[in-house]
């Protein structure tokens, strides 16, 4: 019984070390798009900041990655992690969507930030500062209600 765990110890120890050279995907970029939100829409500087800390890591094109991302196999898991995020929304890319699909994203984005559905708990554990107090939720709720009422009357 102790061989078989020791032997399984091992194995795991070895595959530990070799999944380190796996290399992981980097989602960086110095570029800032014309097409993205806050280029586009000029929130106020308090929504930006907000914006900025708790949802752009996962859902731009520019992650700012922490010092365990370049640990195996956080580091598949954050990859993961991020590109469903840009698939779901991407502040990056938002300019070039088409007027209901901006609507439809900003309707979900309101309904998840209600909701306290986002930034994910998962998230802000790690990265305290993305955490939303009710006061920022209810500024940037505001805010994008207004953008979500501007863009259906153009």
């Amino acid at each position: 019984m102790i061989k078989g765990l020791k032997f399984l110890a091992i194995i795991a120890l070895v595959a530990l070390v070799v999944i380190q050279f796996v290399p992981a995907k980097r989602n960086q970029s110095d570029i800032v798009p014309a097409s993205d939100f806050i280029a586009s829409y000029n929130p106020p500087k308090e929504v930006e900041s907000i914006l900025r800390t708790s949802c752009y890591d996962c859902h731009s094109n520019n992650t700012n990655y922490p010092w365990y991302n370049k640990i195996q196999p956080v580091a598949m898991f954050l990859e993961d992690h991020i590109e469903h995020g840009k698939e779901e929304f991407n502040f990056n890319e938002f300019g070039e969507y088409s007027d209901r699909r901006k609507m439809s994203k900003l309707k979900s984005f309101i309904s998840q930030v209600e909701q306290d559905e986002m930034p994910l708990d998962s998230y802000t554990l790690i990265h305290r500062s993305a955490k939303v107090s009710n006061a920022e939720k209810e500024l940037v709720l505001t805010w994008v209600n207004q953008l979500q009422d501007s863009l259906r009357n153009q």
